[in-house]
């Protein structure tokens, strides 16, 4: 967790149970104005929203490379969310609700998914695309020695080399993924301190976008001075 002017921003896991717990607890407990996610509206309604079958109408949007990546990874976090009894996404939907039931004001700061996943696909290499399924099926090998507990948050130094792994192996998936989306939730959250100075706001991403946001927040105001 990271504090900077009025904002809180929780970095989360999408499928631990201990972010679920400091969401439930730093909403009900600090009460804040306003709930910011990293959602977009699209990502927001099929959180909430019971999941339907894709029709061809929404792969011919999307365009089917997409739509077969985004599916890809639904189901890989949908796999690993099932072997701690947790849903994708989970933390999100408790800050959606407790935003509801105390009426915070809920502010949608990702970028639309669409937009994501068709710039990964015009970016990603073959080489990217052949270095990820080989070291998928390495992970099924060496996940149950590795012992990493889903349950909980991975530690800042663990996400650090989490990044600085996908950074060399896929540049493509961390420039769309991680870097560029870091841009845009840090902008977005600049937008909301800037907008509302005397409001508390409360901020939900993932912990792997947290570190970077504040640096650019911090740039952001620096360079406003």
């Amino acid at each position: 967790m990271h504090k900077y002017k009025n904002l809180t921003i929780i970095g989360t896991s999408h499928i631990a149970i201990q972010s679920i717990k400091e969401v439930e607890l730093n909403i009900s407990s600090k009460k804040p104005d306003i709930i910011a996610i990293e959602l977009d509206k699209k990502r927001f309604n099929a959180l909430l929203k019971k999941k339907r079958k894709p029709s061809i109408r929404d792969i011919k949007k999307m365009g089917v490379a997409a739509f077969i990546l985004n599916a890809f990874g639904a189901l890989i976090e949908k796999h690993l969310a099932k072997q701690v009894k947790s849903t994708p996404g989970a933390e999100m939907k408790a800050a959606i609700r407790l935003a509801k039931k105390y009426k915070l004001k809920i502010a949608l700061i990702d970028q639309d998914i669409d937009i994501t996943l068709k710039k990964l696909v015009k970016t990603i290499t073959l080489r990217e695309k052949l270095s990820f399924f080989i070291d998928l099926i390495k992970s099924f090998f060496s996940f149950k020695k590795e012992k990493m507990d889903l349950r909980k948050v991975p530690s800042e130094k663990t996400i650090n080399q989490m990044i600085k792994e996908v950074k060399k192996r896929y540049p493509s998936f961390y420039k769309v993924l991680v870097k560029d989306r870091n841009s845009i939730l840090a902008q977005n959250l600049y937008k909301l301190i800037t907008q509302y100075p005397d409001k508390k706001i409360t901020a939900v991403v993932g912990a792997g976008h947290e570190k970077a946001i504040i640096g650019e927040l911090k740039s952001k105001f620096k360079k406003k001075k």
